[in-house]
């Protein structure tokens, strides 16, 4: 089954990423790997939540806006590989950034998000090293920051 057939069984829709927010792009190839920039939980509606995981939102909301960075990041990767998500190899490596209390300690449930998503999507191709740490602050208030580094074909 290709990816876009998945895409559809699981029921998503992958919106376009829109323009870099500065001088930076959305990927980046070396070779075989596709080095995709951190991003964001940007909703289709235009809506970017704000909030802080241990003070004002909970794991579960996390967990939802880590998914969500995960749509985003399919849809960078598409866009990067010229619309065709079967050149996706392997998810190598994942890295969440969670903006949290200073006690909070359940960085990787939140992550687990994409993570879950990326597994879904590719399955066995979707597992990765990850690391989940915690920031003091996100860009614009943002509850969750990932990028993610894949082999391509």
């Amino acid at each position: 089954m290709s990816i876009e057939q998945r895409l559809k069984e699981l029921k998503i829709t992958l919106a376009p990423v829109g323009k870099p927010m500065g001088s930076y792009v959305h990927a980046k190839r070396v070779g075989n790997l596709l080095y995709l920039s951190g991003k964001g939980p940007h909703y289709p509606d235009g809506k970017m939540p704000k909030g802080k995981l241990g003070a004002d939102m909970s794991v579960e909301e996390g967990y939802r806006h880590a998914r969500q960075v995960g749509l985003v990041l399919l849809a960078a990767m598409k866009e990067a590989l010229g619309g065709n998500l079967d050149r996706v190899a392997d998810v190598v490596k994942v890295l969440g950034m969670v903006n949290a209390a200073p006690d909070f300690e359940d960085h990787p449930k939140v992550i687990n998000g994409c993570s879950d998503l990326f597994v879904e999507v590719f399955g066995e191709h979707g597992r990765h090293a990850r690391s989940a740490v915690g920031m003091s602050s996100l860009p614009a208030g943002i509850p969750v920051e990932i990028e993610v580094i894949v082999a391509v074909k």
